[in-house]
């Protein structure tokens, strides 16, 4: 027992690190933001030419991943569009398949990373995007 209490307490140290390595720190103006709009790409409608983001705050990616949601797919990663469950009722309280959660590509990594974007409504009436792996939320909605 005692030989096996070093590589105990060493397994235990190596996944705290894990969780925290997953989870950047979450700045005040994330934790109170309000409401911000997007204007969506040319690339998700055919209606009129390509339009920058309002919301200076949303990553580049994540027009991408708006393109793919208006679209319904394809989607690069099979968790693309399934239920998100909002376990930790950090989004208001909806019946269960309200929310579906959608990857937005991080550069540099090789797995889908901590970026996400989370819609509500089917089709989606409500936006919502996490840079922390749902650890924070950040409304937003499109022009349309």
């Amino acid at each position: 027992m005692r030989q096996r209490l070093p590589l105990l307490v060493l397994l235990l140290a190596v996944a705290a690190l894990l969780s925290l390595w997953e989870r950047p720190a979450e700045s005040p103006l994330e934790r109170a933001a309000p409401a911000t709009t997007a204007e969506v790409p040319a690339e998700v409608s055919a209606d009129g030419p390509a339009h920058e983001p309002v919301a200076d705050w949303l990553p580049a990616e994540a027009l991408h991943t708006l393109a793919l949601i208006r679209r319904d797919g394809p989607f690069p990663h099979r968790q693309d569009g399934t239920v998100f469950q909002n376990r930790e009722g950090r989004l208001p309280a909806r019946p269960r398949g309200y929310y579906r959660e959608y990857t937005v590509r991080t550069p540099g990594v090789g797995h889908r990373g901590a970026r996400r974007i989370v819609t509500g409504g089917r089709p989606p009436e409500v936006y919502y995007y996490t840079a922390d792996h749902y650890g924070s939320f950040r409304r937003f909605e499109l022009l349309r």
